[in-house]
């Protein structure tokens, strides 16, 4: 979630976005700079977005990863490869360019989805943390207690909450009337400001701490209780144990997600909170390090699941040799050793 605006520009700006009264200040840099930027987002938005494209299509296609955990990957997949395909785009060419050139609708779409996706990737990761929780520390009800049906509306709330929240601020008059007091100066021409207030900030890292204080004392619990079992696994019949393992190494794969989204987004939502006390001083360029800081978190989780997910690997390899066209591949067993 970020409140998305251009604070300024560098010590001794170039140009104006637009040659009228109240242009905000432009940054010009050269063709080779701005070429290097450019592919280099280029690049992170390639495997943001082929990497949980590929997610989707796995737990998609393949029979054997129809799990109500997979299901709630599959969703975390959409809302990064769509951040990824809808967003970054133009937030590339707002960083390079310094302005804002897409008109009102665009910024106020724009600024909509990125909230969007990356509350509900918030939710979604909370949402884990607590099937792994149910997983790990009461495995024998977990089958009816977690079903599919349950997943299911895990991801509605995970879409429709952070929606509906985005929109109030975005699309009523809530900010104009209700939180005037808040405002700081009109936004100059060529910005994207719409939630330029001293609100925003202290209302939005609630919503970012509330749900990793969560996630961490889960997993705090989830890791006390593995180890436990780890302890206790040589007395176990050999399906228990290995049913544990499986469960041990998704939560530990998961909790590493968890740990790097804390690490990308940590930055970027301290900022916004103390920023806005300072009356938004934090020089552009710092500013966009820590949006794309966060941006990266989206391309983390489909290279953490080559390293750790047997499975992932195996169905990366079977699309790769195209068998994947194959009808029997559909139902291969995945989690096979």
């Amino acid at each position: 979630m970020r409140a998305v605006f251009i604070q300024g520009a560098e010590e001794h700006p170039a140009a104006f976005c637009y040659q009228v009264n109240g242009s905000c200040p432009r940054t010009v840099h050269t063709l080779g700079i701005q070429l290097v930027i450019y592919l280099a987002c280029a690049a992170g938005m390639l495997i943001i977005v082929l990497g949980n494209l590929f997610v989707a299509f796995a737990v998609s296609y393949f029979k054997a990863l129809h799990t109500p955990t997979n299901f709630l990957l599959l969703s975390l997949a959409l809302a990064d490869m769509f951040l990824g395909l809808l967003v970054l785009p133009l937030s590339t060419i707002r960083s390079v360019e310094s302005c804002w050139f897409f008109g009102d609708f665009l910024c106020r779409l724009h600024t909509y989805l990125d909230t969007l996706f990356c509350l509900t990737s918030i939710f979604h990761l909370c949402f884990i943390s607590i099937d792994r929780h149910c997983a790990i520390c009461d495995p024998l009800l977990y089958p009816s207690k977690f079903t599919v049906r349950v997943a299911l509306r895990y991801i509605l709330a995970g879409w429709g909450v952070p929606a509906a929240y985005t929109s109030l601020f975005l699309y009523t008059d809530v900010v104009e009337t209700r939180l005037s007091l808040w405002l700081e100066e009109m936004p100059c021409v060529g910005s994207c400001q719409l939630l330029l207030n001293k609100f925003w900030g202290w209302l939005n890292f609630p919503l970012f701490f509330v749900p990793c204080l969560i996630m961490i004392s889960l997993y705090v619990k989830i890791f006390v209780v593995a180890t436990r079992q780890a302890q206790q696994i040589t007395t176990l019949s050999k399906n228990l144990a290995g049913a544990a393992k499986h469960d041990r190494k998704a939560a530990k794969t998961l909790g590493i997600a968890v740990g790097i989204y804390l690490l990308c987004w940590l930055p970027f939502t301290i900022d916004t909170m103390v920023d806005s006390l300072l009356h938004f001083i934090t020089p552009p360029l710092v500013f966009d390090i820590f949006i794309w800081f966060a941006y990266f978190n989206s391309a983390c989780n489909p290279i953490i699941y080559v390293f750790s997910y047997q499975w992932f690997r195996k169905a990366l390899k079977l699309t790769l040799s195209q068998k994947v066209f194959s009808p029997q591949t559909r139902t291969v067993d995945l989690y096979q050793e």
